[in-house]
Formats: C-alpha cells, sequence, structure tokens
C-alpha cells in the first residue's frame, strides 16, 4: 500500500524497518503475518495485522497508525454521551463517523462485593471529549484492573491537545463548593467512587445510573462496606431545591448540580436547607505542560522516553489493548491483540511496551484488556466499520469510551 503525503510515508517506512528487526519478520513472510501489508483507510490512517510469537505463545496483533500532521484527521473521545453508560465500540464508532478506534478506560464492571448496589459502568479515570471535562478519576484504591507500575495512579491520561499534538499525563480535580457557611472543596466529579470523607458533584454528564456506588470502599480498598453516613443536596439555579438521606438514581437534568457526600462531607452538606445559594465551581488541572486537552481518556503509562517503565509486569499474559505516540507527540499507535482461540495467548505489560516501542512509539499507554479489547476500521466507500479483531469473549463487550480516529476527508 501507498501512503500518501511524505510525512506519513516516513512514519510507515520507520514503523517498518522497526518492526521487522524487533518482531524477527523476514521479508516476504505472506499476506497473514506480512507487517508491509498495510490498508489505507484515509490519509495518513492505516491498518495493518500480523503475527508473532510471545512469551506464552501465538499472538496476532492489530495496529492503526495515525498521523496528525495530516489534513483533517483528529482524534476524540468516543462515549454514549454520558459517563455511566456502555456500548459496543463499532456502534459509539459509527455514531461519530470514525474511521478507526479501539476501547478505552478500565470500567466499574462488577460489584460482587457490594450486595444490592449496582456497577455503574463508568470508566476509572478523567475524561475529556471535544474539550469537554466529562470527568475526575477515582481514588486509586478503588480502581479496576491490573496491578498499575509504581509512582502511577487513577490520573494518568492518554490524549491529544489543543496543539494537535498527542501526550501523556496527569489531571486532578481542582474545584470547591460555596455555600452560605463558606467554601469547601469538591472531592470529585462523575466518579463511581467518592473519597472518604468527601463531597462529590454529579452533573447531567453522568447519565441515568444509580449514584449510590460513589459511597462504597475506601480510598484503600475496593470492597471495603458502603458508608453509613450519606447525605445528597439537589441544586438547581444556584439554589438548594432538595435533600435526601442517601444518593439516588436517575438523570440530572441540564442546569442541575446533585452533591454528593459521605463522612464529614455528609455532615458538611447537612448544614445545607431549600433555598440556600450554592455555588460549585471545577476543573481538570494537568501536571505539566498546560496546554489544555481537547481529548483524553483515563489508563496507565508503560513506556515513557522509549524504555519500559520499571515494574511492569512480565508474568502475567492477557489480551490488551494499548495506545502510543510517535517522538514529537505528531503520530499515534492504536494496538488491540486478538481474542481468537489459537492466537489470545495475550502478552505480558512488559511486551506490549516493548511492542509499541518497537513500532515507533516513545511513549506507551495501557487500556482497558481481556473481553473489552476491540479495534474497528473502516474501508473507504464503507458505510460502517467492522471489528477488525476477534474479542475474546465472542462479541464485543459493551464499553464506557473508546479513542475514536476522525477524518473530514
Amino acid at each position: 500500500m501507498t501512503v500518501p503525503h511524505a510525512r506519513s510515508r516516513t512514519v510507515v517506512a520507520l514503523l517498518l524497518a522497526w518492526c521487522a528487526l524487533a518482531l524477527g519478520l523476514a521479508p516476504g513472510a505472506g499476506a497473514a503475518t506480512d507487517p508491509a501489508v498495510w490498508e489505507e483507510l484515509a490519509p495518513g490512517v492505516a491498518y495493518r495485522s500480523f503475527e508473532r510469537t510471545a512469551s506464552h505463545g501465538p499472538v496476532r496483533v492489530h495496529l492503526v497508525s495515525v498521523d496528525l500532521r495530516a489534513e483533517g484527521v483528529e482524534v476524540d473521545l468516543l462515549y454514549p454521551g454520558a459517563v455511566a453508560a456502555r456500548e459496543p465500540l463499532s456502534r459509539l464508532a459509527d455514531a461519530r463517523g470514525a474511521i478507526a478506534g479501539v476501547n478505552g478506560d478500565f470500567f466499574n464492571i462488577s460489584e460482587v462485593q457490594h450486595p444490592g448496589v449496582e456497577a455503574t459502568g463508568a470508566p476509572v479515570g478523567p475524561a475529556i471529549g471535544g474539550g469537554r471535562e466529562l470527568k475526575a478519576a477515582v481514588p486509586t484504591g478503588q480502581r479496576f484492573g491490573p496491578a498499575l507500575p509504581p509512582g502511577t495512579g487513577t490520573r494518568e491520561v492518554f490524549g491529544v491537545g489543543v496543539d494537535h499534538r498527542a501526550r501523556m499525563g496527569r489531571l486532578a480535580l481542582d474545584g470547591t463548593v460555596t455555600d452560605p457557611a463558606g467554601s469547601f472543596p469538591l472531592g470529585g466529579l462523575n466518579q463511581y467512587a467518592l473519597p472518604v470523607g468527601a463531597v462529590g458533584v454529579f452533573t447531567a454528564d453522568w447519565g441515568g445510573a444509580s449514584r449510590g456506588r460513589a459511597v462504597c470502599g475506601t480510598d484503600a480498598d475496593r470492597a471495603a462496606p458502603c458508608a453509613s453516613e450519606t447525605y445528597e443536596v439537589t441544586v438547581r439555579g444556584g439554589r438548594v431545591v432538595e435533600v435526601a438521606e442517601r444518593p439516588g438514581r436517575g438523570p440530572v437534568a441540564e442546569g442541575t448540580e446533585v452533591l454528593v457526600g459521605r463522612e464529614a462531607g455528609a455532615r458538611r452538606l447537612r448544614e445545607l436547607t431549600v433555598g440556600d445559594r450554592v455555588r460549585v465551581r471545577h476543573r481538570l488541572v494537568e501536571e505539566g505542560s498546560g496546554v489544555p486537552y481537547r481529548f483524553a481518556v483515563g489508563g496507565f503509562p508503560v513506556l515513557r522516553d522509549g524504555a519500559a517503565l520499571p515494574g511492569l509486569d512480565t508474568v502475567t499474559a492477557a489480551v490488551r489493548t494499548a495506545a502510543g505516540i510517535t517522538p514529537g507527540g505528531r503520530g499515534l499507535l492504536l494496538m488491540a491483540l486478538d481474542g481468537a482461540p489459537g492466537l489470545r495467548a495475550g502478552m505480558t505489560m512488559a511486551e506490549v511496551a516493548g511492542l509499541l516501542a518497537a513500532s515507533g512509539a516513545s511513549e506507551g499507554f495501557s487500556l482497558d484488556g481481556g473481553g473489552s479489547s476491540t479495534l474497528v476500521g473502516r474501508a473507504p466507500g464503507d458505510p460502517a466499520v467492522t471489528v477488525r479483531n476477534h474479542p475474546s469473549g465472542g462479541v464485543e463487550r459493551p464499553v464506557p469510551n473508546g479513542i475514536g480516529v476522525l477524518s473530514r476527508r
């Protein structure tokens, strides 16, 4: 395949050279496994798949390369229109007219430790879509997913800034609640888990799922019991309009904010009465460049400056999804392993980091894997995307978000 634009051709040439060396693939290995067989999805966007043998057995790798310098190419968050909702990736991609994509963040998939509490389906980390800040990160002890590399946590994000450059970073919540008695910190934004003693806010972006999960577990233990001391305050038009002893459920209307408190946070909210004026302020703040994200999704880093992070798991293999950034932040790699029988031996986190580096990435980021791992692509002229890998569960698992590649050409 010929990839248009000189810079795109350069990126692909480097990818092929690195992969041929690092993966031990010989020229002429055959169409099913030859990394030189690329399918152009749009100018600056290409897809390929190939097989290799990892430490636990054979795997098939599905890879999309994205040149962010190509005219009309954009990357954004795919999600169902609500934080606490899930849909198959192919449906999310088609709803946005995406030409390619992979599944995104780990999420609140089950609540076996809390009988009677429903899983929200909400993602673990921060999320920004189209420049809109949708949610902040849950406490690290409340996350779902494999063990984190040392020194990382739930605030880690992979995204693209308003400068059209990709990067990894950390996003923290900066917020306050101001009422007649003064101001106090806001501890959560559309999160399925709030820090102990905190007050969090739920907006129309949350969706209709129950807010009850937000007061269960602790900062260090996801399975800890739900808080016995809770309170909920509904604010509309800057005034308290309703109060309740327990968190509720159902959609939050535009222009309405629902404050949920646990322990000390609940006691603070109890001081409010219907009619009181309340102002809620929140934003996501990055530790680093200061360039605002147009899109960001949660997960955790596995590769920095071309080197695997210390402490990555070298033993446990699984079907994985990951994203990489080429030097300078002008190119992306989206990767998912296949879940088909005979090809789903999986890779360790250390192997994923090595694969991304061998494919030309200097930075790498792990996304949700296992039954969630999905990569989609749409060929020119096709009305919809197709799932390019085989999900390990046999069908697409509904997911809360994903990374979508869009093209205006």
